[in-house]
């Protein structure tokens, strides 16, 4: 296998993932519900500047951890392990990341469809983060299609056949336990009847083409979950059978030229998470180096570091290169392999001196463990995006400081943003891009500007 991949790695941030993004969309639903309770079913005016940014919040975050859900659900239909030794667990986590997605729609539909004005503000566009106009009109449509009762019925089926069984799984496993109690909890959400499902078959032959998937009933299960989530927003943004990640060459190419500190700005094509995100260069991760480079830091012995020993220095090998990176499933220490299965990549290195890099590396490990901000709040602390830990890693040292960008009445940082600053010659050196939709080659010195800034016209 290669040291650019880990199954348990994966396994375990799916698993973490669906729990942190149920846990956040818990919150969510309690912000709805304290909105609607001071904004009248009868108001017909403007939104106070104070309501506004609670609906905004709402949306952004909905729309941010639906798409992380609708993106893992589509990786799983088509990862071969499906079929076998692992298969139950990515049924598991697919099948509650469907049942998380599907309660969330129909509680906005519960929450805000006799309060028109709400309604409107959910369906307005917003080109800051790519959300169209009428997105939760076609979701909440999608949802109610009878055609969706077909593909939901064969996960449904999988999961009453071998619902003892799978149960069984969560007393060997407790890894497994929380997307149990999601599944245990949602079950409800997909309560659909045999006069239901002859309806829907009637109506369509997506049968025939679950059929032509795979023969396997686990196969047209994660199927009909993949359709089931409303990829009607999400087909524009996929490609059949392409898998996002970088070959194992440019792999050791990029490892041997990056520093610790360096930030790894990354895209993947045809990716759902690209949709509500502003820029070509929608992800980054902090390059932490290996942990040898972390002892020669002279941070090594920090309280905060000592206890991530373990995650620094899996198994006592200290040659292994990390990154600190912000996804779905929180803030955590990962191999290189979690940034480069994307497609493209540009390397910005600091201007700063070595200490520097320490003070800035020791205050990114100090956000290790906290969870995902998929509102792109960079006023709390609590929970990360991506960016957030290059911002709070950085901002403040030497004489760093990062420029905000307003976007949907809040102040944000895009992994775009960091690029404009270094290719405006602030704050970073782009030192290397790999950006395969237009040259093959892994391109440093004077070739970098000139392709990021061709990568980075194509978006606009």
């Amino acid at each position: 296998m290669s040291e650019f991949s880990s199954d348990s790695e994966e396994f375990a941030s799916h698993l973490k993932g669906v729990q942190q993004i149920a846990e956040y969309l818990e919150e969510l639903k309690s912000t709805a519900i304290r909105m609607t309770e001071v904004i009248s079913t009868s108001e017909q005016g403007l939104f106070r500047p104070d309501q506004e940014y609670a609906v905004l919040t709402l949306l952004i975050g909905y729309w941010q951890s639906r798409n992380a859900l609708l993106e893992m659900v589509h990786s799983l239909r088509a990862d071969e392990r499906l079929y076998g030794p692992k298969g139950d667990v990515l049924f598991l986590a697919g099948f509650s990341a469907a049942l998380i997605l599907v309660d969330s729609a129909r509680f906005l539909r519960e929450t805000v469809e006799d309060r028109p004005i709400l309604k409107r503000k959910l369906n307005e566009e917003h080109r800051e983060f790519g959300i169209p106009a009428n997105v939760y009109d076609m979701v909440q449509t999608s949802l109610l299609s009878m055609r969706h009762a077909w593909h939901l019925y064969h996960a449904i089926k999988f999961w009453r056949d071998n619902e003892d069984r799978l149960l069984a799984l969560g007393n060997e496993d407790p890894s497994l336990s929380e997307v149990l109690d999601i599944i245990q909890r949602l079950e409800f959400r997909l309560d659909v009847s045999i006069a239901q499902f002859e309806a829907a078959r009637l109506r369509t032959r997506v049968d025939q083409v679950a059929r032509t998937l795979s023969q396997s009933i686990l196969g047209r299960a994660m199927y009909g979950l993949q359709k089931l989530g409303g990829i009607v927003l999400a087909d524009r943004y996929l490609k059949k059978g392409h898998q996002p990640g970088m070959p194992e060459p440019i792999c050791e190419q990029v490892t041997e030229l990056l520093r610790p500190g360096d930030v790894l700005a990354v895209r993947k094509e045809y990716a759902v998470t690209n949709y509500f995100l502003p820029g070509y260069w929608p992800h980054v991760a902090l390059f932490l180096g290996d942990a040898a480079s972390i002892r020669e830091l002279g941070i090594a012995e920090l309280d905060h570091i000592r206890p991530l020993w373990p995650q620094l220095a899996s198994n006592g090998d200290e040659s292994t290169p990390r990154v600190l990176e912000s996804k779905k499933d929180g803030v955590l220490i990962r191999s290189l392999g979690s940034p480069f299965a994307s497609d493209s990549i540009v390397v910005l290195r600091p201007r700063l001196e070595l200490d520097q890099i320490a003070e800035a590396l020791a205050r990114g490990l100090e956000n290790e463990g906290k969870g995902y901000d998929f509102g792109f709040d960079f006023s709390r602390a609590e929970r990360l995006a991506c960016t957030e830990v290059i911002y709070r890693s950085y901002d403040g040292v030497g004489d760093v400081e990062f420029p905000m960008v307003k976007r949907v009445g809040r102040m944000t940082l895009s992994g775009n943003d960091l690029i404009e600053m270094s290719l405006a010659g602030n704050l970073f050196d782009p030192v290397l891009v790999y950006a395969p939709m237009h040259n093959a080659a892994i391109c440093t010195d004077q070739q970098v500007v000139p392709l990021v800034r061709q990568c980075m016209n194509e978006k606009e």
